[in-house]
């Protein structure tokens, strides 16, 4: 079944098969306790890390964003090919990974929403266990919103 990202049945399959298969779990230690939220255009998106698992995932709005430690946001290009990498490769090639392309970007890929820089340090502690959960979006069949 192929899934239109961004949607968030798209970011429920994603979890799904991360939380299924400890393999994907490359986390650098594992454990994740965070919030964060995805900018994918004009669609923002929540999640959970608490512990080995991606304990939620969910559509929200603008103003939910303040609720999270930290906010990834990339122009669609972007997501587009860093996804389309992992399909092609089954996880993100060096120069397509978030820790790379938050590097290449003068002002980075991740922000305080509440302009906290310890809440927002958390994007550098935990970008790993994010990088995994997207390249198990390589079990994923994407589509990509027009």
């Amino acid at each position: 079944m192929v899934i239109v990202f961004p949607s968030e049945e798209w970011f429920q399959q994603v979890r799904e098969v991360y939380n299924s298969d400890r393999d994907l779990h490359s986390g650098g230690g594992g454990a994740c306790d965070t919030t964060a939220g995805f900018s994918v255009g004009e669609n923002r998106y929540f999640i959970e890390f608490s512990g080995l698992d991606c304990a939620q995932v969910r559509q929200c709005s603008e103003e939910d964003l303040a609720d999270t430690d930290f906010v990834i946001g990339m122009p669609m290009e972007t997501w587009q090919a860093m996804l389309q990498d992992v399909q092609k490769n089954g996880k993100a090639s060096s120069n397509l990974t978030l820790n790379s392309i938050d590097l290449e970007l003068e002002e980075g890929i991740a922000f305080s929403p509440v302009d906290d820089q310890y809440r927002q340090d958390l994007f550098y502690r935990y970008n790993q266990n994010f990088q995994d959960f997207f390249d198990a979006s390589s079990r994923v069949e994407t589509t990509f919103e027009s």
